[in-house]
């Protein structure tokens, strides 16, 4: 049964801290509690599995030990609609035939310690307009969410200590998503279309790499099949792959 929380019992959060999927959730649960419609948490008890889902705008992520029921979930899946669904793939399998969904692969990579050559860091900004950011994100990934959407995500999280943006050269940027127990997780990597070809990316990414390498974290980002080929040409570590299923446009 899926069920609707409007609050979260802590020992049970705890339990979340284990997997990509659990600190995703926890990100969110620390970034907004659960007293805002467009992050909702669900509980999920399907014979002894013990499950937590947060649908949050257009993503929909599962944190699951065990199998749930698939059919409760594909109806729960069609009536939020949402754009992308992130599960352990001892659920995801079930959902492939969800109608209107087609199945990706994407690779998990870990950042490899090396500081770039001849990177200057004067460059770098740590706390960029989340305007200028947003402008060149849009340029990179035209479904992005609309403006509103995202200032809200990332400002809250921005403010919890949750999340940081990096801005290099005023065209490359790199997000961390999440910041959680020393798992540091990177995303929404762009350059703007006029910069592109010049390595910006790469020395970014090499240096949010080495810089949190060095205090201690543990740094990966995930990279769709059509995106893997970048990645692995600049020498980050494949980790493992997976899946996730994404409306189909």
């Amino acid at each position: 049964m899926i069920k609707y929380i409007t609050d979260m019992d802590l020992s049970a959060v705890e339990a979340l801290h284990e997997c990509y999927y659990g600190r995703k959730i926890l990100s969110y649960y620390k970034s907004y509690g659960t007293k805002y419609d467009f992050c909702r948490f669900y509980e999920v008890e399907h014979e002894g599995t013990a499950a937590y889902i947060v649908h949050f705008n257009s993503v929909m992520i599962i944190c699951a030990d065990g199998p749930l029921e698939t059919e409760e979930l594909i109806t729960f899946i069609k009536m939020n609609k949402p754009f992308r669904v992130e599960a352990p793939w001892i659920v995801l399998q079930h959902l492939c035939k969800t109608d209107g969904y087609k199945m990706l692969k994407r690779t998990r990579f870990e950042f490899t310690d090396h500081r770039p050559d001849n990177f200057d860091e004067s460059k770098i900004e740590i706390n960029p307009s989340l305007d200028e950011i947003y402008d060149i994100l849009h340029e990179g990934f035209p479904t992005l969410a609309d403006y509103g959407l995202w200032i809200t995500e990332h400002s809250h999280k921005i403010r919890r200590g949750l999340s940081k943006i990096y801005l290099y050269n005023h065209c490359t940027t790199a997000t961390v998503i999440y910041d959680i127990d020393d798992h540091v997780l990177i995303g929404q990597v762009a350059t703007r279309a006029d910069a592109r070809g010049r390595g910006y990316a790469r020395d970014l990414l090499y240096w949010i790499g080495h810089t949190l390498s060095q205090n201690g974290k543990k740094v990966s980002l995930f990279a769709l099949d059509y995106r893997e080929s970048f990645y692995q040409e600049i020498g980050f570590k494949t980790v493992s792959t997976e899946n996730v299923i994404q409306a189909e446009i």
